[in-house]
């Protein structure tokens, strides 16, 4: 037999889970001592050597939580974008009160191990990754190895990281199905469905379109409003293009889309009604106020922080998933 390589290979070794080996190894005592004797002999039988960062993550050395947001297909994004700030400023105030500082890192990854390299920096006890961007199979790799990993985003059948986030494919369809009562019979997406959310909430935006019977079209669209704005505008530039409801994948595009079809002199909600997705209050101060899919983030903060906190000191946490819910405004 190969020598074991990573925690799951010790547990099926050793006939327990890869919770249990990880605690064993960081001298918890929620493992028996037996137990724990006998997961130590077989992995200095068989020369595997846990990660010095794993056993002090889970003994609170440094009282800081890593939050990374990665940006593989979206590379300008920034920090600043209103997305971000609303969730790192809800992380920042629960941590604080749990007693943890915030380490916050903007990534951009350029190879496979970018994740595993902050894993075992030593700087913090835990990660939140806010989105999976196109990561997943790196977050996946990593949640084998680091047990104290949480993820906003996605819950899909079968991953190896804990997730928190919404139903996005519900969302989705939450909001063609808001379009269509209000009479909009030809309806595109604006959103790049290379991230994982994004893509979820295009899926069930489709089925329930396709339900329907009625056009549905799909323009990729960037996150940064100045890429959004041109992509948007060369759509509607178009005379074939003549939508009337538009799904926007975030508030941010939904925004954009307003203000592209003002330019272009069309009416919101009397020639194209528009939806966005996220819920920011950003939404209430457009002209008209946007109808939006709101996400739970007051919720999803504290999920994420109740989660790693409780993978920290060695506990098995599974993914949680919000419902969404439609916030009905004037853009519809």
């Amino acid at each position: 037999m190969n020598a074991p390589k990573t925690l799951k290979e010790l547990a099926e070794i050793a006939g327990v889970t890869s919770g249990t080996v990880s605690r064993a190894l960081s001298g918890s005592n929620l493992v028996t001592p037996a137990t724990r004797d006998m997961i130590v002999a077989l992995a200095r039988q068989h020369g595997f050597t846990p990660n010095a960062t794993a056993r002090n993550l889970r003994m609170r050395k440094t009282n800081t939580i890593g939050v990374v947001i990665p940006l593989g297909h979206e590379v300008r994004q920034n920090i600043s974008d209103p997305f971000f700030i609303t969730l790192l400023g809800l992380l920042a105030d629960k941590l604080t009160a749990r007693g943890y500082s915030l380490l916050l890192s903007r990534v951009v990854p350029t190879d496979e191990d970018w994740l595993l390299k902050l894993a075992r920096s030593g700087q913090s006890d835990g990660i939140i990754v806010i989105g999976q961007s196109d990561q997943s199979a790196v977050l996946d790799r990593v949640a084998e190895l680091y047990r104290p990993l949480v993820v906003w985003g996605s819950h899909i059948a079968g991953q190896a990281h804990c997730s928190v986030g919404s139903d996005n494919f519900r969302g989705g369809a939450l909001a063609a199905q808001h379009l269509i009562e209000r009479g909009c019979r030809n309806i595109v997406f604006f959103g790049d469905p290379r991230a994982i959310e994004i893509g979820q909430r295009l899926e069930g935006c489709r089925s329930v379109v396709e339900k329907a019977g009625i056009p549905f079209g799909i323009v990729p669209t960037h996150l940064v409003a100045d890429e959004a704005q041109s992509e948007i505008g060369k759509y509607f530039r178009a005379k074939a293009h003549r939508p009337d409801g538009v799904v926007a994948a975030s508030d941010v595009i939904a925004v954009t889309a307003l203000r592209v079809l003002t330019e272009q002199g069309l009416s919101v909600p009397a020639d194209v009604k528009v939806i966005g997705y996220d819920g920011l209050q950003l939404g209430e101060h457009t002209m008209p106020p946007l109808t939006t899919i709101a996400q739970d983030l007051e919720q999803g903060a504290d999920s994420l922080v109740s989660s790693v906190v409780q993978r920290i000191a060695g506990e098995e946490i599974h993914s949680v998933i919000l419902q969404p819910r439609l916030l009905v405004r004037q853009s519809t």
